[in-house]
């Protein structure tokens, strides 16, 4: 494995594990302000990605290969936004701003809800890594390592302040803050685990890359909003 694909796939994972790391440095609660300035600038880093990183080589590989070059990119994005608001329908978890579970009913505990709450939403953005390291390593013109890196980088910036905000209520949930730091890290391990998959399948996936750039997109942008 090379050294680029190395820090591709761990760097979202590092990111969260350092804003989880926050738990130990912080005190009990996040201000209020200071919160929605974090997860706006989280926003912010996830849309540029989504945008330059995703949509505009989905557009452009699809260009390339002689389809109609909006096509791919729009059923990818809506699929991707399907999927994960099918996701936010089955499985159960709490949001942070919220005391009402979504998702099927089931008998997990407060702290467990966050934590599938945060690992679902991990998933999209390890397979959005996976599929742009996938599109570098299979040598398409569209996609280069640099570009990948820098999406893994982009995310483990959004990852971090996320990681944060995360830790600290569970903390107060669960009220151990080696518990609450584990739990961090451990929603952030989906990610590396997303991305190998997508890699592993890259002969199947290289054929459809352009709709799984645009699905990974749609995915996240769901998670931003």
């Amino acid at each position: 494995m090379s050294r680029e694909l190395l820090f591709g796939l761990l760097l979202p994972f590092l990111g969260t594990s350092l804003g989880s790391a926050m738990v130990f440095l912080l005190r009990d609660t996040i201000a209020p302000q200071l919160q929605k300035l974090l997860l706006g600038f989280a926003s912010g880093v996830m849309m540029a990605a989504s945008v330059w990183s995703l949509l505009i080589p989905s557009i452009d590989m699809a260009a390339e290969s002689g389809s109609v070059a909006w096509v791919p990119a729009v059923l990818g994005f809506l699929a991707g936004m399907f999927a994960l608001l099918i996701f936010d329908s089955v499985v159960p978890h709490l949001h942070l701003d919220s005391t009402e579970p979504e998702g099927m009913k089931s008998g997990l505990g407060r702290s467990a809800m966050l934590f599938l709450s945060v690992t679902l939403h991990n998933i999209p953005e390890g397979m959005a890594v996976g599929v742009v390291l996938a599109g570098a390593i299979s040598g398409n013109a569209s996609i280069t390592m640099a570009g990948a890196l820098t999406l893994a980088l982009g995310i483990a910036i959004q990852n971090f302040p996320e990681g944060a905000i995360v830790s600290m209520p569970l903390k107060q949930s669960i009220g151990s803050r080696w518990k609450a730091f584990l739990y961090g890290v451990a929603s952030g391990v989906v990610e590396p685990i997303a991305a190998i998959l997508t890699i592993l399948l890259i002969e199947w996936v290289e054929p459809i890359l352009p709709f799984l750039l645009a699905f990974a997109a749609g995915a996240m942008i769901y998670v931003v909003v």
